[in-house]
Parts: C-alpha cells; sequence; structure tokens
C-alpha cells in the first residue's frame, strides 16, 4: 500500500448547547503516515454510536464539574472532546500494516479510534479477537461493553429466577440485551420504550411479558398495570420519570442498578431528582450505579454464557446500521432522538 493513507474522519465543530445538531461536526480528510516500528496501521471496518458520548460534546465537560466533593485518587472519566479533533469510540478494525511483531496484516482489532476510516496506533493500543466470529459488529453491541453492560448490571441488582424485573429504554443497545438476559434467567419482564413499533418489538421478538409506550400515558399507571404485584429490580438506562415510577412501584427490598441516564444528557441544566427518593427508606430499596469496565473479572463468564446463547439461537441481536463515516453525524443524531433499535453503528466500506 503507498503511503501515506488518505482517511476521513469526524471532528468536533463546535460544541452543543441542548440536543446537538449536524452544525457540531466535521467531516475532514487526513493523511494517515506509515507505521513506525511498534505501531499498526489499522482500516476501521465499524464503529459504534453511544449515547454517553453526547456528554463529552460539552464545554468544559468534566464529572468533576457536576459531582460534588473529593474523589478517590485513581477515579477518572472521559474527558469532553477537543474543538477541531476527531472524535473518539468503540471500533472494531482490520491490521493493513503491521510493524510489531504480535499483530499480522490482516488481524481483526478492537479500539477506541471510532469516528474515522484508518488510524495509526500502538500495537498496545488495540486489542486482537483471536477467533472472530460473524457478524464483527457483534464485538461492538452483544459480545462488546455493551453486552457487559448489560450482564454486569443484572448480576449486581442480584437477579434470580421469578424476579419482577422492569428494563427502561428496553430496545436500546443494552436495554435488548439486558431484556432477553433476564427472560432467559427465568424472569418477568416489562420493557418501557417511546413508540408503538418498538413497543411491538419488545413483545413479538424480544418475547418479554408487557411492553410499555411511556409517551402514550402515565408511565406508572401503565407500570402497575403491567407488573400489578410490583417490581423486584429495575435496570435504569434512562433516569427522571422513569426512576421515580420504578421506585414508586418496588417492592419492599427491591434493587435499582442504574447504567445510564440518558432523558438528561441534553438538557442545558441540572434536572432536579425523582420526588419520591425517600422511598428508598420507607422500602428498604438499594440502587447501584455502575460502570462495566470496572467488573473486568467478569469479562470471561460473559463471553463464555453469551457466545454460547448466540451459538443456541437464544439471543437475539438488533443492530441499527448506517453506511458510511460521513453518515456518522446523523446517525448519532437519529440515536439521541430514539430512532434505533438496539446498537447504532457505522458501517465502513
Amino acid at each position: 500500500m503507498n503511503h501515506p493513507t488518505v482517511s476521513r474522519e469526524i471532528r468536533l465543530a463546535s460544541f452543543a448547547k441542548g440536543w446537538p445538531t449536524a452544525e457540531n461536526f466535521q467531516i475532514t480528510s487526513v493523511n494517515v503516515p506509515a507505521p513506525a516500528d511498534g505501531q499498526v496501521l489499522v482500516r476501521n471496518l465499524y464503529f459504534s454510536l453511544d449515547p454517553y458520548m453526547r456528554g463529552r460534546m460539552n464545554e468544559g465537560w468534566s464529572w468533576r464539574n457536576v459531582l460534588l466533593g473529593p474523589m478517590n485518587e485513581g477515579w477518572s472519566y472521559l474527558p469532553t472532546f477537543q474543538l477541531g479533533q476527531p472524535l473518539d469510540g468503540g471500533a472494531i478494525g482490520e491490521v493493513v500494516v503491521s510493524r510489531d511483531s504480535r499483530l499480522a496484516p490482516g488481524a481483526v482489532v478492537t479500539s477506541s479510534y471510532g469516528w474515522r476510516e484508518y488510524f495509526v496506533a500502538d500495537a498496545a493500543q488495540v486489542h486482537a479477537i483471536e477467533r472472530p466470529t460473524q457478524p464483527l459488529s457483534n464485538y461492538l453491541g452483544v459480545l462488546g461493553t455493551t453486552g457487559l453492560t448489560a450482564w454486569v448490571g443484572l448480576k449486581l441488582g442480584g437477579m434470580k429466577s421469578g424476579d419482577r424485573v422492569f428494563v427502561s429504554s428496553a430496545a436500546g443497545a443494552v436495554g435488548t440485551i439486558a431484556s432477553q438476559l433476564a427472560k432467559l434467567a427465568g424472569c418477568y419482564v416489562v420493557g418501557s420504550t417511546g413508540s408503538e413499533r418498538k413497543r411491538r418489538v419488545l413483545t413479538d421478538d424480544l418475547g418479554l411479558d408487557a411492553a410499555l409506550n411511556y409517551k402514550s400515558g402515565n408511565l406508572l399507571e401503565q407500570l402497575n398495570a403491567a407488573a400489578p404485584e410490583g417490581l423486584d429490580l429495575y435496570f435504569d438506562n434512562v433516569g427522571g420519570d422513569h426512576l421515580e415510577a420504578a421506585l414508586a412501584a418496588m417492592r419492599l427490598h427491591g434493587r435499582v442498578v442504574v447504567s445510564g441516564a440518558v432523558s438528561q444528557y441534553n438538557t442545558e441544566t441540572s434536572a432536579p431528582g425523582p420526588r419520591n427518593l425517600f422511598l428508598i427508606v420507607v422500602k428498604g430499596i438499594t440502587i447501584h450505579g455502575f460502570r462495566a469496565n470496572d467488573y473486568p473479572e467478569e469479562t470471561r463468564v460473559f463471553e463464555e454464557t453469551v457466545s454460547r446463547y448466540l451459538v443456541e439461537g437464544k439471543l437475539k441481536t438488533f443492530e441499527t446500521i448506517v453506511q458510511g463515516v460521513e453518515r456518522a453525524p446523523q446517525g448519532f443524531l437519529d440515536m439521541l432522538h430514539g430512532g434505533n433499535i438496539g446498537k447504532m453503528i457505522v458501517q465502513l466500506a
């Protein structure tokens, strides 16, 4: 291959205020140099679009700016995207040129170098998939951090057979997997989503016991009708009114696990907390926030179990695919507005 390689990438053109727009992004062509010793040149095949990226588009955004009080030494979270620099995120690619003996050309690797077609990085910054299975996009979704988030959350919530489980944003990337894993564990599962089309997917395709369209009526009333005996476990991807409704519907000693709060990602001012937090005391509710990557010890059993479910046809995968790096910004905006079922992924030619 002749060098330098020309690659298109998406950069942050301006910080977002409220809901982001296409003007916040810029597509640019750059020359990617040949790799030096210990480096690899990678051609991306897929990259991930995720809700958490929205927070990184805020000027000066940092959890240190929104949390009160000190944090332990070594605590970290992803920093804000930088103006004029390419965005990043999970990606699957193929090694084109290698200057490291551990990685041969053709190796399939995961990285954090999304939002671009090619990149050069130290070999230590990519992770080889030893025996890749198709479709490779699974390693961004059900077999990646998305699936691990669902797995870890349910485990932290003490999920057991017979539990009444509520999953918000159940047609989303994490929600589709968490809902199915709960069903496979023998739970009664209720999911919420924002359209009738998605609600039918939850019942007809995922086999949930009940599904709610939170836009079609009072959320708590729908939840009480779907789970009249109350909830044992709530998997929270949304926060806000969903968390408030779940607390109201929770049984004694119920559990809540929180992986995200997408309802608050595009607000320009901090949203107030649920009005009924005192129910945590009254009902003895446990709330556990988490990040899946803080539990690497779960990775092996997660991958083995979920891979087996996929092979056996017990677990369905859902993806919304957009083609080409140039369509990534619109795909990201569509996701924030609920336009995806399952994982939102960009596929590159």
